[in-house]
């Protein structure tokens, strides 16, 4: 417990809390949705920004606070598992933020509920379940990728840079021209209109093979790049 404290302490500083929940509040303001299966669409992408810029420094920040020299005392198993409890922890304090704006839309919209004539509970409830399930997905997908990139280039900015270009080209009508249900945010592309339809689940299946991936290469490049 004492060293899930301290990974606390450390991945989850006073100032990002608050720079999350600001960025949070902000967008459910600012984002207008008239029906309330429009707040997942709303929230997807900018939680993807939110994550890659939040998680880019979960390594790199020992490198920027001059503790590496001490962390490669550590065996790599034990530096390897620190990484990942911290990464752990930043995408559970995100999913709970981006919970959080999926209410903050009703609190300060109150966008119209039951589009296609269900029942409201029912369907807002549903709603919800599913997009925890896609968020928490995107959540971890760039999570993982920006600390990636950070640690193959030390550079925590060049991990953003580099998540940011992939997003630009997945937030796109060209990437869902060409990617449609294999796209990074398949989830937000989707055809409101037809709930039925859960093609969209193969851009998320996409990403968890794509993180499983990243889970694997990551301790290489740590071992390698320091």
């Amino acid at each position: 417990m004492r060293q899930i404290k301290s990974e606390m302490k450390i991945s989850l500083p006073l100032q990002k809390q608050v720079y999350a929940a600001f960025f949070v509040v902000i967008l459910s303001l600012v984002r207008v949705v008239i029906y309330s299966d429009e707040i997942g669409i709303a929230l997807e992408a900018p939680v993807a920004i939110l994550t890659m810029t939040f998680c880019a420094d979960t390594y790199t920040q020992e490198i920027t606070g001059r503790r590496s020299e001490i962390q490669r005392l550590y065996p790599m198993r034990k530096r390897i598992c620190s990484i990942y409890r911290r990464i752990i922890i930043q995408d559970i304090f995100l999913l709970v933020m981006a919970s959080a704006g999926y209410g903050l839309f009703f609190l300060f919209q109150n966008p119209q509920t039951g589009r296609l004539d269900q029942s409201s509970l029912e369907s807002e409830t549903g709603s919800f379940i599913v997009y925890l399930a896609a968020v928490a997905v995107t959540i971890g997908f760039w999570g993982l990728l920006s600390n990636l990139l950070s640690c193959l280039f030390r550079n925590m900015w060049m991990g953003i840079a580099g998540c940011l270009i992939l997003w630009l080209i997945t937030n796109s009508s060209v990437g869902d021209r060409y990617l449609g249900a294999w796209n990074l945010f398949s989830y937000s592309f989707r055809k409101l209109e037809n709930n039925g339809d859960f093609s969209w689940i193969c851009g998320k299946i996409v990403c968890i093979c794509i993180g499983i991936m990243v889970v694997t290469v990551l301790p290489v490049i740590i071992e390698k790049r320091g």
